[in-house]
């Protein structure tokens, strides 16, 4: 573990500080040549020949195959070789739209395995060794996110967002996820840029196509103030754009004003959070930043939810935070250690201590765009926390991707609320406020 640069604690990536073998080089250099000289269904008959049947025409790359299955610890680095293999064809492959279909085909050969793949028979050792390892591959973290990366890749249309699928199936729409579902341990610089690509095509496709649908709405209710005859002409004259959100549109329209129009004193959460950096500045020590932080984040709390408990808890929560620092000067290192520790309170701390009452208690109480709010309050205010809030919701994402869309409602109306404050606050996204 390490304490990056927000000062929040991170798992450390570690592929990359691998010993890589003369064996493992030998077959990259080989995938690094054949994306460029074949198209892809060919490169993909060419995986499936190597790693599935055990055969290549070129004998250098299949006898280096061949020394890694015999080493004592294929079991551990046969899953780092293959999914470098998919990656190297997978980052290339997403460069050129002619070609980013061949991913999702690359990815569910794991899936398309017959029945009977693993058992052996007639084979030599060797391609039984090789296809056990498969199997050990479907059923790591490294076969995981590739799954995940097969919905990312694929369009959805309606039929895929109905209530009764996976939450695992709308990960596409959440780039602030991809970097925490999609990225692991393992992950090769490879499978980064991709991820790093995907993430900011989609987020700009998200923040377009919400501007466009919020401009188009504005412009409805203008020319519907003047007649239905009006109204009638610009909708045959303009074309339509769509709720690109799962939010009905009247949903839509109160999130968006709530995240960039005026919620308490005429002030928006931007000019809040600026004001509370005026008024702090830091001073006069630690224990009074907490209290003042208290103070900022309070009228966010529903009245009579606060009243009733939360607002204590909230305040004993701020109260624990390092407590025996409480007469140290403010520090840029405590902001983010508070604030990071409060979103642990808050949302979930970790994935090994799944625990999200106090979340699921606040969304019941208070619903789903004010406690996003109360959220976005504690990123604009330190803006170096907000990976640390979206691996969070990256946790609870993971927790429950196996669930319907259906029986997980409250952290999918969450979700899509983060889109829209994210957007809004942190993207390009320009809307109109007069919805």
């Amino acid at each position: 573990m390490a304490v990056t640069q927000t000062g929040v604690m991170e798992t450390d990536r570690g592929y990359n500080n691998r010993q890589i073998s003369p064996e493992e080089q030998q077959i990259y250099s080989f995938f690094l040549w054949l994306v460029d000289a074949e198209q892809p269904d060919r490169a993909i008959e060419r995986f499936r020949q190597l790693f599935f049947e055990g055969g290549c025409s070129e004998p250098k790359v299949a006898q280096a195959l061949s020394s890694i299955l015999g080493s004592h610890t294929s079991d551990q680095e046969f899953n780092f070789l293959l999914n470098r293999c998919c990656h190297i064809l997978i980052n290339r492959w997403q460069l050129n739209t002619r070609h980013n279909s061949a991913i999702p085909e690359l990815i569910r050969q794991f899936g398309d395995l017959p029945s009977g793949y693993g058992v052996a028979g007639q084979r030599s050792r060797s391609v039984q060794r090789l296809r056990s390892l498969i199997q050990g591959f479907t059923q790591s973290e490294q076969y995981i996110t590739l799954s995940r990366l097969l919905q990312v890749m694929e369009h959805q249309t309606s039929e895929s967002i109905e209530l009764e699928r996976p939450l695992g199936s709308l990960i596409r729409r959440y780039p602030y996820l991809y970097e925490h579902c999609l990225l692991n341990d393992t992950s090769t610089d490879e499978q980064q840029s991709t991820i790093q690509r995907l993430q900011t095509q989609h987020q700009h496709r998200f923040e377009l196509d919400l501007s466009q649908y919020v401009l188009y709405q504005v412009r409805c209710a203008r020319a519907a103030r003047q007649g239905p005859e009006q109204l009638t002409q610009f909708q045959k004259r303009m074309q339509a754009f769509h709720n690109p959100t799962l939010m009905t549109n009247p949903e839509l329209a109160y999130a968006v004003k709530h995240f960039t129009g005026k919620i308490e004193s005429g002030q928006t959460y931007r000019d809040l959070a600026h004001g509370f950096h005026a008024h702090s500045n830091y001073g006069p020590n630690f224990g009074q930043f907490k209290r003042d932080l208290h103070q900022y984040l309070v009228p966010s709390i529903e009245p009579g939810y606060g009243k009733r408990r939360f607002n204590q808890q909230l305040c004993n929560q701020l109260q624990g935070t390092f407590a025996e620092l409480d007469n140290k000067p403010m520090s840029d290192f405590l902001m983010v250690r508070t604030c990071g520790s409060l979103l642990n309170f808050l949302v979930v701390e970790s994935p090994h201590r799944v625990d999200h009452l106090t979340f699921i208690d606040l969304i019941g109480n208070m619903g789903a765009t004010q406690t996003t709010g109360l959220l976005l309050k504690i990123v604009l205010l330190c803006s170096r926390v907000k990976p640390h809030l979206e691996k969070r919701l990256a946790i609870l994402f993971n927790h429950y991707e196996g669930s319907t869309r259906r029986t997980v409602s409250w952290l999918v109306q969450v979700l899509e609320n983060l889109n829209i404050a994210f957007s809004t606050n942190f993207g390009s996204a320009n809307l109109v406020l007069t919805l």
